[in-house]
């Protein structure tokens, strides 16, 4: 296997656990999110493809961050590449995400949880500054969209813990954690999680719903009203998911949402996120009318 296109693993938007440029965001923002969706979900089959040697992905990854840069190009790479140039944006949170694969090609373990963040600043950061960056929104927003990130990208680590290691042989529970509650790595080989490892989920995702609900000043801190819906409603999903690996068992059980769930997970967050909105989408509009 030599490119980037037969590592694609097929997954799509709307695989993941949370919205990806929905129907709430503005037409004209959906393009650039959907391009960077697209490089990144390249970007992450490669370096999860369980066939190829870790070298081999990370040359693949290499091609992709030299396709965004100018050079060859790569069908994955060059709709993000022509996006950031018409909208003069850095290729940063891209090249970031990169980072984040390399590592995974070679790193398959996490001794704590600061390790752990640290990863998911390369890994899930950069998403929500992209987003926030498209938006033309302010940089201080940045710290929540940071917390908020973490917990989605916890929250999947935790839902996928069992298959990530079995498949991969990749851990991202944090071992100081791990060893706290008494669980080894070796226990996501059981068919169902011991009494010590589910303790370790459980702390793991009190820690993201912790992380979720402090990113409030996010939604309220947006300018965009079609935005803060969005995040709003990703912000509801991702204590959902927190909340919901607190109970359940995600060796043994199901821990993602069916689209029915999906949706009714999301609907709490957009409606807080409602009142706010339409004031600012009102006040936009009487900007306009002025101008």
């Amino acid at each position: 296997m030599t490119t980037v296109a037969e590592a694609r693993s097929g997954k799509t938007s709307r695989d993941e656990n949370f919205p990806v440029a929905s129907r709430l965001i503005s037409a004209r923002f959906r393009g650039p999110i959907l391009a960077f969706y697209r490089f990144a979900r390249a970007a992450d089959d490669v370096a999860d493809h369980a066939e190829l040697a870790p070298d081999e992905k990370v040359r693949l990854l290499g091609r992709l961050g030299e396709a965004l840069c100018g050079g060859p190009p790569e069908p994955d790479a060059e709709p993000l590449r022509l996006a950031l140039r018409e909208r003069g944006l850095s290729p940063k949170h891209a090249l970031d995400l990169l980072d984040a694969f390399r590592l995974d090609a070679r790193k398959a373990r996490y001794g704590n949880w600061d390790e752990l963040v640290d990863y998911c600043r390369l890994s899930a950061m950069p998403v929500g500054r992209f987003v926030l960056d498209v938006h033309e929104q302010s940089r201080g927003l940045w710290p929540a969209s940071d917390d908020l990130c973490v917990a989605l990208q916890v929250n999947n680590h935790l839902q996928d813990c069992a298959a990530d290691f079995r498949r991969l042989d990749r851990v991202y529970l944090p071992l100081d954690v791990l060893a706290a509650h008494g669980a080894s790595v070796e226990m996501l080989r059981a068919p169902r999680a011991a009494p010590a490892l589910r303790a370790a989920i459980v702390d793991l995702a009190e820690s993201c719903e912790a992380l979720a609900r402090g990113s409030a000043a996010l939604v309220s801190g947006i300018a965009d009203a079609r935005l803060a819906l969005e995040i709003g409603a990703v912000r509801s999903l991702a204590l959902r998911i927190a909340r919901l690996l607190q109970r359940r068992d995600p060796l043994s059980e199901r821990v993602h949402l069916s689209k029915f769930e999906f949706i009714l997970a999301a609907i709490p967050g957009i409606a807080q996120a409602l009142p706010r909105a339409a004031l600012r989408a009102v006040g936009g509009e009487g900007k306009a009318a002025r101008a």
